[in-house]
């Protein structure tokens, strides 16, 4: 089993939305996911678990890391809705990852309301998203 994601980049800010399951098959797909934001975006990067299954503790360490990249290009990460069967506890030499009950939530904490698109809005996914067709 893998994962399917979308980011989508706004003006300062980025989210990237994952659904699936985040085990050790993932992992890859996950820090593509990860580039396809780096390159593509500035300012945070939300990464939105609400379609998340569950993770392995490969998939909290590829969070982890995904920490680590971003915050070498200058930018951080945040976590929305992390699954009920954990919660991530980056070690001491990992930037600091703040978490968020949820999508709504995190994007009240950067004054961005979910579902209104905000001008120079750019979307990419994978083809299998849930309900939409990919590019």
């Amino acid at each position: 089993m893998t994962i399917e994601w979308r980011y989508t980049a706004e003006r300062d800010l980025g989210v990237l939305s994952v659904s699936g399951y985040l085990g050790p098959e993932a992992v890859r797909r996950f820090e593509g996911a990860v580039g396809w934001a780096v390159g593509r975006g500035t300012g945070p990067v939300i990464v939105d678990l609400t379609g998340l299954r569950g993770w392995s503790a490969e998939g909290q360490l590829a969070i982890t890391e995904a920490a680590r990249r971003l915050a070498a290009a200058g930018r951080g990460l945040e976590l929305a809705a992390i699954p009920a069967d954990g919660s991530l506890v980056p070690g001491g030499d990992h930037p600091a990852i703040p978490v968020h009950a949820d999508l709504a939530g995190a994007l009240a904490a950067h004054s961005t309301r979910h579902g209104e698109p905000p001008e120079g809005r750019h979307e990419w996914r994978t083809t299998g998203w849930p309900g939409e067709s990919g590019v």
